[in-house]
C-alpha cells in the first residue's frame, strides 16, 4: 500500500519521476505523486493530464489483468473433449490428499506426470510422498509432545495434515502445462488404493498414521 506521506518527502524532480510512460511504480503511487505535485503549485498541460490519466488507467488495466492471469494458473480446466488428456483433477489430488494422506495425493500426481512424460517430477513427487509419511509422523508427535495441540480448528496439529497436499498443489502448478487442459480421469485406480490407505490408516501400524484426518472420526 502507498503512503501519500512517504511521497510527500520526494522531491518534485524525484516526484515527475512517477509520470514518466515506462515507469514501474503502481498505478496508486502514480496518482498520488501526481496529486502532490499539483498541490505544489506544478501546471500541467491538458495534453500533459490527459497523458497521466491514459497512464493510470493502463497500470490499472495491467494490474487487472495480471491477477486474473494468476487466477487462470490456479484454476483447474476441465473438459469433456475427447482429445484432452486425462489426469486427475487438482481438486482430487488436495481433497484426497488431506483425507488420506500426502502419498496418496502425491501417487496420484506422479501417475499425472508420467502420463505427460515429465520424468523427473514424477519421481520427486513420488519420493515426496513416500518421505512425507515419517516427516508428517514426527512433525505431529512434536507438536503433540510439546503440548501445541488445542481443541481449536485452528490447532498446530493440522498443519502437517495439510501442508503437504499444499505442496503437492504448488507442484502442480509450478510443473504442469500451463492451464492444460485435460479430462478427469478414471476413479476405478483412486478407489482401490483409498481402500488400501484406509486400511493403512484405520489399522495405524506404530501410530504411523495417528495424525491423518480419518483418526479423529475413529476416537
Amino acid at each position: 500500500m502507498v503512503k501519500k506521506s512517504t511521497l510527500e518527502k520526494l522531491s518534485n524532480r524525484e516526484l515527475e519521476k512517477y509520470l514518466q510512460s515506462q515507469n514501474r511504480f503502481v498505478p496508486e503511487a502514480v496518482q498520488i505523486a501526481f496529486d502532490i505535485l499539483k498541490d505544489r503549485g506544478r501546471i500541467f498541460s491538458a495534453a500533459e493530464i490527459n497523458n497521466i490519466q491514459h497512464l493510470i488507467q493502463h497500470k490499472k488495466e495491467s494490474e487487472a489483468a495480471k491477477k486474473y492471469e494468476e487466477i487462470e494458473d490456479w484454476k483447474d480446466h476441465i473438459t469433456t473433449d475427447p482429445s484432452a488428456v486425462k489426469l486427475y483433477s487438482r481438486t482430487f489430488i488436495l481433497i484426497s490428499g488431506v483425507f488420506l494422506g500426502t502419498l496418496f495425493g502425491a501417487i496420484l500426481l506422479s501417475l499425472n506426470f508420467l502420463k505427460l512424460k515429465k520424468y523427473i517430477p514424477a519421481v520427486f513427487t513420488f519420493l515426496l510422498g513416500i518421505i512425507y509419511v515419517p516427516l508428517q509422523f514426527y512433525a505431529y508427535k512434536f507438536i503433540v509432545e510439546n503440548n501445541l495441540a488445542s481443541s481449536s480448528r485452528y490447532s498446530p496439529e493440522i498443519l502437517p495434515v495439510v501442508t503437504g497436499p499444499l505442496i503437492l498443489v504448488i507442484i502442480w502448478v509450478t510443473s504442469m502445462p500451463k492451464r492444460i487442459v485435460y479430462r478427469s480421469q478414471s476413479y476405478l485406480f483412486p478407489s482401490i488404493f483409498a481402500a488400501i490407505m484406509l486400511f493403512l490408516i484405520f489399522s495405524n501400524y506404530e501410530r504411523l498414521f495417528s495424525s491423518y484426518f480419518l483418526m479423529r472420526f475413529s476416537e
